[in-house]
């Protein structure tokens, strides 16, 4: 069995501004025919069909759906298939978008969008899940990195309760970190990592905890081949 799995970054695509130039996200402020030609660019360079790309509405939880041909909005933030050739695309600003496989027996993938509410709430366990028996693959996208994330009181205090106060630096928490500990405590046999801070890599990354609300999205685009 083999896997396309891609990473995005912003360069490549016709959107302009803020969202210059391969943005993905149709959620924001940039003009949807844009976004609908990047999207189609991304599936052209990848080799996927853009008419059977399927995506969910995330909302930030830890929900999954399997892939269904051409679906685009149905909320949850993991997406899982075991058919050849039906690409996925997850979306990402700052969050981590993670691609978990099957190495062994049937073939199966899942993309997850693992944010800070997502990790907590139990996505990577979701999609450990959902794969099933079999040893499984993670690689771990761009998102912002501990150099960047600061948060409050309330979501430092759920981290160091659920994590232990290793995974913050002060108010700097540790997202990438917290994935890999949570695939790992999964069982999964081997896992890589995109080492990227979108929120520090301005030339090459969105970031709505840098930019704010006036910014594209990145991405992970997958199938099984």
């Amino acid at each position: 069995m083999s896997y396309s799995i891609t990473f995005t970054t912003r360069e490549g695509g016709v959107s302009e501004g803020p969202f210059a130039s391969l943005n993905l996200g149709l959620l924001t402020d940039d003009d949807p025919g844009r976004v609908d030609e990047n999207r189609r660019l991304l599936c052209r360079r990848v080799g996927a069909d853009h008419a059977r790309l399927a995506m969910n509405r995330q909302v930030h939880g830890s929900a999954f759906n399997r892939a269904v041909a051409g679906r685009r909005g149905t909320p949850g933030d993991g997406l899982w298939t075991d058919e050849p050739r039906l690409p996925l695309l997850v979306l990402a600003a700052d969050c981590l978008p993670i691609a978990l496989a099957r190495t062994s027996g049937s073939a199966a993938l899942a993309l997850l969008h693992a944010g800070r509410v997502g990790l907590l709430e139990g996505i990577v366990e979701a999609g450990i899940a959902v794969l099933g028996e079999g040893e499984l693959e993670a690689t771990v996208g761009p998102g912002i990195g501990a150099c960047c994330y600061e948060v409050g009181d309330e979501v430092a205090d759920a981290y160091r309760r659920r994590f232990g106060s290793g995974i913050l630096a002060g108010r700097r928490l540790d997202l990438r970190g917290v994935a890999h500990r949570l695939l790992e405590e999964g069982g999964v046999a081997r896992i890589e990592h995109v080492e990227a801070c979108t929120a520090c890599d301005e030339p090459r990354y969105f970031s709505h905890r840098r930019d704010g609300p006036r910014t594209g999205r990145q991405g992970a685009i997958a199938y099984i081949s």
